[in-house]
């Protein structure tokens, strides 16, 4: 029986390196504190490529060079989201599109209070 592998097969058109290759890739929300930090160290630990995204640029580096210290530095990346914001989105769809190609898994951690519909309020209770 042969024996195949990814690694041995073509590429696809139009693909890039990074996505051909057997790697999984994570986006986690919120990544920078708490559970999502934590949620990023694992992913991170088992080998899957993290886009770890928070509001705020400095504590998302600052969290990214944390986790870079536990030796996780291959795995990990930062890209600011701010998941109330449209625009914010699209510039992290862009980047993983042109960048990686395809997302494997999306952990939606990043805590909101509520949104707003225009007149119409929705609360988390």
């Amino acid at each position: 029986m042969k024996n195949s592998s990814a690694a041995s097969s073509p590429p696809m058109a139009g693909s890039t390196l990074k996505s051909t290759a057997i790697m999984k890739y994570a986006v986690v929300t919120g990544g920078n504190k708490g559970i999502g930090f934590e949620i990023c160290r694992q992913l991170a630990s088992e080998g899957i490529s993290v886009i770890l995204t928070a509001r705020n640029e400095k504590r998302g580096f600052e969290a990214v060079d944390k986790l870079k210290s536990f030796g996780l530095s291959d795995n990990l990346m930062f890209h600011q989201l701010d998941v109330m914001d449209s625009a914010s989105i699209d510039s992290l769809a862009g980047f993983i599109n042109s960048q990686i190609g395809k997302l494997d898994i999306l952990v939606n951690n990043a805590g909101v209070s509520g949104i707003t519909d225009g007149e119409v309020s929705f609360r988390c209770s």
